[in-house]
């Protein structure tokens, strides 16, 4: 064997499928946890997640990352004797809505983050926003101040943070 088992796991220190698994991060197991439990056919228990990842996950890390999960109410949990009974709170549009909107949540300016993210979006994406809130496709007399002028054209090459913020405009060099 090369390496041992303290060796590193980066590329060329892999001696083959039976070795010891890559590392995964923090975010890529709460997803096979979340992609668990919407397989499951009810409340599942942290042993049947367990045994879904493939076992190779010590049940204490299964619990700490439902934990986790609870806390960000991606999953919830019942009693059952015991223990507890998870199951997925949402699907994975439902989660990633709900991390989007606790990033909104954390941010003091409310509008100009929403128009930053507006202005970033690309032609077809703001279209399906568009059409997910039943506004015209042609925004002709755009109320807003700027977050959505010239929606629909040239909105494809813009940054996230590539325009000022709103009130900064003037003087604010340097």
């Amino acid at each position: 064997m090369h390496g041992g088992p303290k060796g590193p796991d980066g590329p060329g220190s892999s001696d083959g499928p039976d070795e010891r698994p890559r590392r995964r991060g923090q975010g890529e197991l709460e997803a096979q946890v979340l992609a668990a439990l919407r397989q499951a056919p009810g409340p599942v228990t942290a042993a049947w997640v367990q045994e879904r990842l493939g076992g190779d996950l010590a049940y204490t890390t299964v619990m700490t990352i439902l934990t986790r999960l609870q806390a960000k109410k991606a999953v919830t949990r019942e009693r059952a004797g015991r223990s507890f009974e998870w199951r997925a709170a949402s699907d994975e549009a439902g989660l990633a809505a709900l991390r989007m909107r606790k990033v909104l949540d954390a941010e003091a300016d409310r509008e100009a983050v929403l128009a930053r993210f507006v202005t970033a979006l690309s032609a077809d994406d703001e279209r399906l926003l568009r059409d997910l809130l039943g506004l015209p496709e042609d925004p002709v007399g755009a109320e807003d101040s700027g977050a959505g002028a010239g929606a629909g054209a040239g909105t494809e090459g813009r940054q996230a943070g590539a325009e000022p913020e709103p009130g900064a405009e003037s003087g604010a060099e340097g």
